[in-house]
């Protein structure tokens, strides 16, 4: 007995659902000539007669009775497998939605990205960028799964913080500066210094509590783009503070130093809603852990709610 195809099993279906190779040659879309030559087809497999043929029609043969039957369930199994096949897809092909501040965006995501396509290919993921606080209420309002921010963004409730790394704060300085051979500056050393910040309070830029030691610092030119602060920097105009995540990115006409106080640091950490934890926010999560130890070498693991 030769082969059944799929495509003359459909077609027997048609033919016998319609009573006539026409009719199901227009359901089908297929010209008449190819509707015959499947039905022939499947009754040469059988080397029986499925269809009795009429001026008017066609009606089934006890053999075409048989074959319809088997043929019906045959197909309905192939339906079956396809929506089965399609729902794992759907299940493996997941999308996570990242918000992160600018510097983060930088320097921990692109490698988080480049670990998760080798190990999670089946992840997608959209970005968004945005200030820590805006990023925190994303997620607190489920419009992103997933945010990078600073631990002083405020915690709304029903968001989850984990600590990922610790982030000294740095000084950048033009690199003919009478500090620029320092590794690590005292902030008393600072403070004739003129500075470049986004605002001249020192609470609402990285110029913190480390500079409260009995002196407020001189906000020279207030700057709120980070090229324009190190192009200022470079040309010798003042000083800035720069993360330790963007150390890497600074022109050869300024270095950076670590500033030598305990204050002088920010905990940056994820955000997701509680009670979240499917996997594919989590493994979002573990490659930007991934990526916090090659970038400082000692991510955090604690976890805060």
């Amino acid at each position: 007995m030769a082969d059944f195809s799929v495509v003359g099993l459909r077609i027997l279906c048609e033919v016998a659902r319609h009573g006539s190779f026409s009719a199901a040659a227009d359901a089908l879309g297929y010209t008449q000539s190819a509707v015959s030559r499947q039905v022939a087809l499947a009754e040469r497999a059988v080397d029986r007669s499925l269809f009795e043929r009429h001026p008017r029609g066609v009606e089934l043969t006890p053999a075409g009775e048989i074959v319809l039957r088997h043929a019906s369930a045959a197909l309905a199994e192939l339906q079956a497998a396809r929506v089965a096949l399609d729902g794992l897809n759907e299940r493996r092909l997941r999308r996570v939605s990242v918000g992160a501040f600018s510097t983060a965006m930088a320097a921990l995501v692109p490698q988080a990205l480049a670990a998760l396509s080798v190990h999670e290919p089946q992840i997608s993921v959209v970005l968004r960028e945005g200030t820590s606080e805006r990023l925190t209420d994303r997620v607190a309002s489920g419009r992103i799964d997933l945010a990078i921010v600073t631990a002083t963004s405020g915690s709304p409730d029903g968001v989850v913080f984990e600590a990922l790394l610790d982030d000294p704060l740095l000084v950048a300085l033009p690199r003919g500066h009478r500090l620029a051979g320092l590794t690590r500056i005292d902030p008393d050393e600072l403070r004739e210094e003129q500075w470049i910040a986004g605002s001249s309070d020192p609470s609402s830029t990285l110029l913190g509590a480390w500079t409260t030691g009995g002196w407020r610092p001189h906000v020279a030119f207030e700057v709120r783009d980070w090229t324009a602060k190190i192009g200022l920097v470079a040309g010798g105009f003042g000083i800035t503070v720069v993360p330790g995540l963007s150390a890497r990115s600074l022109p050869a006409s300024v270095v950076a130093a670590a500033i030598d106080h305990p204050a002088a640091m920010r905990t940056i950490v994820t955000a997701r809603r509680t009670g979240v934890d499917e996997p594919h926010i989590a493994a979002m999560i573990e490659a930007l852990r991934e990526s916090a130890s090659q970038v400082t070498g000692h991510p955090r693991r604690a976890v805060r709610g």
